[in-house]
């Protein structure tokens, strides 16, 4: 799906006012939350690379991290799909 705000999916299904932004960098996929209901979020969050997530799950693992990190809601099955169909339909539109 794309908005105004890129291309995202929704990472509860039961929960249709937070949608996960997914864009590609030079160097990685990125993800970005946002919730209908706090606004501030997309302001606060910033973009996330996948790579960075990957080092917070190693780290989660080893016992290192404090924090509760919702992993779960950063997929990179749906992003990659996602950026393949953006590509594939401005593609077919020329």
């Amino acid at each position: 799906m794309e908005d105004k705000k890129g291309i995202f999916y929704y990472p509860l299904l039961q929960d249709r006012t937070l949608k996960m932004y997914v864009r590609l960098s030079e160097k990685d996929v990125e993800f970005r939350p946002d919730k209908h209901d706090d606004p501030e979020l997309w302001e606060e969050h910033g973009w996330v690379p996948y790579s960075a997530i990957l080092k917070a799950k190693r780290l989660n693992k080893e016992g290192k991290m404090k924090a509760n990190f919702p992993f779960h809601l950063y997929d990179i099955d749906i992003a990659i799909r996602l950026l393949k169909d953006a590509i594939h339909d401005k593609e077919d539109w020329g």
